[in-house]
């Protein structure tokens, strides 16, 4: 069997393994098999037309790397910041724990709750500490590689910058960051699944995921928030509540180290970030043995009570579809919305930052100016931020994880095509980004009053064409749920970006008219006609 470079590395740790209580002979040996199916794996984080091509015997993952390698060239900046630690390492280390994270939900999380390989280990003479060490040695290994390769080149540069001294502290602080994450992550795995089974436990996992990754976004963007630019000098009062941001801990530590602040605050946030991933580890060892036994839970299927359809939901769907073709592609997609766990950890992630972001922008300004002043301006603008999950989710409609049942569109009896459009673009507007609207409207409406509802029609107009025009450069030729999820991220992206901009044209037209003596009005009836020749004519 091949021999890795990493394995030969571990080795050196081969007394902490066997200290532990794991058979580290056996682990290394399940550990070498796994490496060499890996070869064959493509990730999430960046598929590389492995649908397209020939697969060669090489590791995707590792081939994937390089993009991260240009994105952590945006941490060099801060690296270089040399007034206020605090501030830089805590951007840097949100940042490095914001790829970390997202990619241990997307890609490694499966590993943890692998039960592929159960029924072959489980009937050998293996103990569950040694599984589970190899699950947690076989995720780390992957996320030190990412982590290394987003911050290879700001290591090298603060070295030059900063000193032997930073960098020694910022890679151990690396270091601890990796094993917080996984540990962490196994932990609250370990919680799911001692209080769910069945199906259920499987959509609470799915929802776990998508809270995690919104709050991944949510947390970045409270990080970058609690600092305040004063006269141009960055100012941070540490707070007891900054001791749920796990980014400014490791700041503290650089804060402590070479600006000599001994704030109260930083030593507890420092002391927190080195031992937190020890206590993590010793919980974690402690848990191992319920985690297995929990973990077979996955294996039940569960019952799941069928729930009746709401009255309304029926009553829209009738409503809005034209015949009972459409009517019935409309059911078939809300309910491929609902069930999809791909696609809800992909996309309602994003669906919360749709909604999140127009408050986020209007409370960025609650810094400089006051509410009664916010209500008075044009900041309800901002929703036109949520659209800007509509290429994204249009996209996504094109994949599911039973796209080999595709075929059944072809043998069906359809009299057009365009039903099933219609259909599934409804059903996405109505149950996915029509709640995003209607609670954003009513927020709106309250904070700057019933002068805008002229522009909220407007907005929803302009969203009605913007979906259509979406589905027409992503989806043309291209039958719904057809394709599967391992090939979505090669596909499409660019033409994400170009509608981003298509976007901001409908923000800026709007704007504009807004400006003019009835000339919203005259652009709300324009709107108008144009989404009647839209949805007749191109879906």
């Amino acid at each position: 069997m091949r021999e890795f470079p990493t394995l030969k590395f571990i080795d050196k740790f081969k007394w902490l393994f066997i200290k532990i209580g794991v058979d580290y002979t056996t682990m290394r040996l399940i550990l070498q098999a796994k490496l060499l199916m890996d070869r064959r794996r493509v990730p999430t984080v960046f598929s590389n037309n492995a649908a397209n091509k020939k697969q060669t015997d090489s590791n995707q993952f590792i081939k994937s790397l390089w993009i991260y390698a240009l994105l952590g060239l945006i941490l060099i900046p801060f690296i270089l910041m040399d007034e206020s630690y605090i501030f830089s390492m805590s951007i840097v280390f949100a940042i490095l724990m914001f790829f970390l994270m997202t990619s241990m939900i997307s890609d490694f999380s499966q590993v943890l709750l692998d039960l592929r390989d159960k029924s072959i280990i489980s009937t050998k003479p293996v103990d569950k500490r040694t599984i589970n060490a190899v699950k947690i040695v076989h995720i780390s290994i992957y996320m030190f590689f990412l982590c290394g390769t987003i911050t290879g080149i700001p290591l090298l540069v603060s070295i030059f910058a900063q000193g032997f001294g930073f960098f020694f502290v910022f890679i151990t602080s690396i270091i601890l960051i990796n094993l917080l994450i996984v540990v962490v992550t196994a932990l609250l795995y370990i919680l799911i699944l001692k209080m769910f089974d069945g199906e259920k436990l499987k959509d609470i996992i799915n929802y776990v995921q998508i809270i995690l990754s919104a709050t991944i976004i949510i947390g970045y963007q409270l990080v970058i928030r609690s600092f305040e630019l004063i006269h141009l000098d960055l100012s941070f009062d540490p707070q007891l509540w900054h001791v749920l941001l796990p980014p400014v801990w490791y700041g503290a530590v650089f804060e402590i180290i070479f600006m000599s602040n001994q704030h109260i605050y930083f030593i507890i946030f420092s002391l927190i970030a080195i031992l937190m991933p020890f206590i993590s580890i010793f919980i974690y060892i402690k848990s191992i043995p319920s985690f297995e036994r929990n973990l077979e839970k996955l294996m039940s299927a569960g019952s799941e009570r069928k729930q009746r359809l709401p009255y309304i939901v029926h009553t829209i769907g009738s409503l809005i579809c034209r015949n009972k073709e459409e009517k019935t592609f409309y059911d078939f997609t809300r309910i491929m919305l609902k069930n999809e766990r791909q696609f809800k950890l992909k996309i309602y992630p994003l669906i919360g930052f749709s909604f999140l972001f127009p408050f986020i922008m209007i409370f960025s300004q609650m810094r400089m100016t006051s509410l009664e002043e916010i209500a008075n301006s044009q900041q309800y603008f901002s929703i036109y931020f949520s659209g800007l999950m509509i290429p994204t989710v249009v996209l996504m409609l094109r994949y599911s994880e039973h796209y080999k049942g595709a075929w059944i569109f072809r043998a069906l009896p359809i009299k057009s095509i365009a039903s099933l459009n219609k259909g599934a673009l409804k059903a996405f507007l109505v149950h996915l980004y029509l709640p995003v609207f209607l609670l954003l409207s009513a927020a709106f409406l309250y904070v700057f009053s019933t002068r805008i509802l002229l522009d909220l029609l407007i907005f929803f107009l302009s969203v009605l064409i913007y979906i259509v025009i979406c589905f027409k450069a992503l989806n043309t030729n291209r039958l719904l749920f057809s394709e599967t999820f391992e090939v979505s991220q090669q596909q499409g992206t660019g033409m994400v970006l170009l509608l981003f901009v298509l976007a901001f044209f409908f923000f800026i037209v709007h704007f504009i008219v807004s400006f003019i003596p009835f000339g919203i009005y005259v652009y709300g009836g324009i709107l108008l006609i144009l989404n009647i020749i839209f949805w007749k004519k191109l879906l």
